[in-house]
């Protein structure tokens, strides 16, 4: 009888931790950890442009559909470096990332959105950063598709649908490229 117990309760275990939902937990946590360290690392890209006022190594950065599609990027990256004042001191991350991938038979599709706050020695401001670290189908897509900054005190305005920057009422608006909505 005690065999029976010793044997069944080995079972069960190699079972339990075996388990599709278990090993889905596990890499689904890995995943997640793995994606915050490439969004902080993307942010750490975007900061050291910005200490060495380095707007070709922020302008690669993006895809190439990213700056394709914004409405003159060299005016708007300008724009970003006359509005961005002070020295970074530090940066904190509030929550996320928020990831969206798709897997359809190896054509894998990954949007990441992560969000920050950046201090200088004048300012605090709130990042927001989309990125598409993959997209096996389309190779252009990879890189950072958004930066939208504002001072930090501004940030609640970017969600409110009425402010139309994030959202027109309930309905999301896109954005490409680096995008200042509030100056």
């Amino acid at each position: 009888m005690r065999k029976l117990t010793i044997i069944s309760t080995l079972i069960l275990g190699m079972l339990f931790l075996s388990s599709c939902s278990l090993g889905g937990l596990r890499t689904e946590m890995l995943n997640r950890d793995s994606d915050e360290t490439k969004a902080n690392a993307r942010l750490e890209q975007v900061i050291e442009a910005i200490k060495s006022k380095d707007k070709d190594a922020l302008k690669s950065l993006f895809s190439k559909k990213a700056l394709e599609e914004a409405v003159d990027f060299d005016s708007s990256m300008n724009d970003f470096f006359d509005f961005f004042q002070g020295k970074v001191d530090s940066w904190e991350k509030p929550s996320g990332p928020k990831v969206s991938e798709t897997n359809d038979y190896g054509h894998v599709k990954k949007e990441v959105s992560s969000y920050y706050y950046v201090n200088t020695d004048k300012q605090k401001y709130f990042f927001l950063l989309r990125d598409y670290p993959v997209d096996t189908d389309h190779p252009d897509n990879v890189g950072l598709y958004l930066l939208l900054v504002v001072k930090s005190e501004d940030e609640e305005k970017i969600w409110d649908g009425d402010q139309k920057i994030l959202y027109d009422g309930d309905q999301k608006i896109s954005h490409v490229g680096i995008y200042i909505p509030i100056k």
